[in-house]
């Protein structure tokens, strides 16, 4: 199996990293991609414990089936009314949680996670 030389791309960006616009950007493009993340992660694992499979949880919302599996296995930015219709359906809510502000003008002390609770 062939790997994927991916030296140039690191170079670039620790290049690109220096600015320090691009930087402020690129930091709070990773936290949002986490947060999207840190919710489906959550949904997926309330959807184990209820021992749910993805087509019923599907059916259940009025999804098809592949659309579903696709939230759930693809990078992307899903829809909220999705997100919604899926806590639902798992018996759980969606709160968005304010950060604590830190001693530095305003700026979070820590990233926070969406929560998704049952």
């Amino acid at each position: 199996m062939a790997t994927l030389d991916t030296s140039r791309f690191h170079r670039v960006l620790d290049e690109q990293l220096q600015d320090p616009e691009f930087r402020v950007e690129y930091e709070r493009a990773q936290a949002m991609i986490e947060q999207v993340d840190a919710v489906i992660n959550a949904l997926d694992q309330l959807r184990v414990d209820h021992g749910r499979s993805k087509a019923e949880l599907a059916r259940q919302i009025g999804k098809n089936p592949a659309a579903i599996r696709r939230f759930f296995t693809t990078e992307g930015n899903p829809e909220l009314r999705t997100v919604a219709a899926l806590a639902e359906a798992l018996n759980a809510e969606i709160r968005i949680v304010p950060r604590r502000p830190s001693s530095r003008g305003g700026q979070r002390t820590r990233r926070t996670q969406p929560v998704v609770t049952t």
